[in-house]
């Protein structure tokens, strides 16, 4: 059996952190043969997909083979983990990737709801979950539902990690000149969301397989920011599932598995769903290091259950 993982250029990914990684070692524990491309390796000949692609051996990490062009068709499963920006690229690549999908190849995940499923506007299907939240890009709009909640957060639609969020109560002043700034003078939306205090106890990550939980961990903010993305800083603690998140994954569950998002990460705050991440979820390591699950494995063992 082939696996491809499309993804960043490989120099890039940090094996100790990096949860597409992990996903490629445990595919060879269960003696899965591991290919590697980038979105630019992908190609068309007529109706059929293939890609200029490498073998690897993830121990010790990583020796690359000499690059192949093969068919699509050739791999049992097809992992789309290019980080974002979700741009024109990514985009093009969701599209070459569905002609291998028209040719039986399973894409995790499916390749339309990654273009559908942007993480922040795709939780909005679940609202009642979530913490007050308006989408816009009028600046009065925006400034007036601030004023309604008292201290919001703004988030760029297309940011990740963290990037760009910024906490703003409704009386800073200032605050229609920011909303310009960020909304690029009216023309883009952004998300405005309620803060919620309790995100300095922490940020909670879910990852969920196929819409089953199968494990979570804390992120606290550092000292002196309300941002808990492990990029900018946030400290991973172990951390156990309440009831509400119980109870927020099984809302979850029958859209994650009718739109093909079958590896997806989920952001908790409070108990109220902050995001939902699709394109390359993080936070295997972390869940392993801190806890006794052996989360890649399992992982790799739904998959193959599907593809039997």
């Amino acid at each position: 059996m082939k696996q491809l993982f499309v993804l960043d250029p490989i120099k890039q990914i940090n094996p100790l952190k990096d949860s597409s990684a992990a996903l490629m070692e445990a595919a060879q524990r269960h003696d899965i043969e591991v290919w590697i491309c980038s979105p630019s390796d992908l190609q068309a000949r007529g109706d059929k997909a293939w890609v200029a692609a490498s073998s690897v051996n993830t121990k010790p990490w990583i020796e690359v083979h000499q690059s192949e062009s093969i068919p699509l068709s050739d791999f049992s499963c097809i992992w789309m983990r290019k980080d974002p920006p979700v741009d024109e690229a990514f985009l093009y690549a969701t599209h070459l990737l569905e002609v291998a999908e028209r040719d039986g190849v399973l894409v995790l995940n499916k390749p339309a709801s990654l273009r559908a499923w942007n993480e922040k506007l795709g939780a909005l299907r679940f609202s009642d979950l979530m913490a007050p939240t308006f989408v816009a890009s009028r600046v009065s709009e925006l400034a007036a539902f601030a004023q309604d909640q008292g201290e919001v957060v703004i988030k760029p639609l297309g940011g990740k990690g963290g990037q760009g969020v910024v906490r703003v109560a409704n009386a800073a002043p200032g605050l229609e000149a920011l909303l310009e700034l960020i909304t690029s003078q009216e023309q883009l939306p952004v998300m405005m969301q309620k803060f919620l205090p309790n995100v300095m106890e922490g940020d909670k990550r879910i990852l969920l397989v196929n819409g089953e939980p199968l494990g979570a961990i804390n992120r606290r903010p550092k000292k002196g920011d309300f941002r808990s993305n492990l990029a900018l800083g946030g400290k991973p603690e172990a951390t156990e599932l309440t009831n509400r998140d119980k109870e927020i994954c099984s809302n979850l569950k029958p859209s994650l598995r009718q739109e093909g998002l079958f590896f997806v990460g989920i952001d908790v705050i409070g108990g109220m769903l902050s995001e939902i991440n699709v394109t390359s979820p993080t936070g295997i390591r972390e869940i392993e290091q801190l806890t006794t699950i052996p989360l890649a494995d399992q992982v790799i063992e739904h998959l193959l259950k599907i593809l039997e």
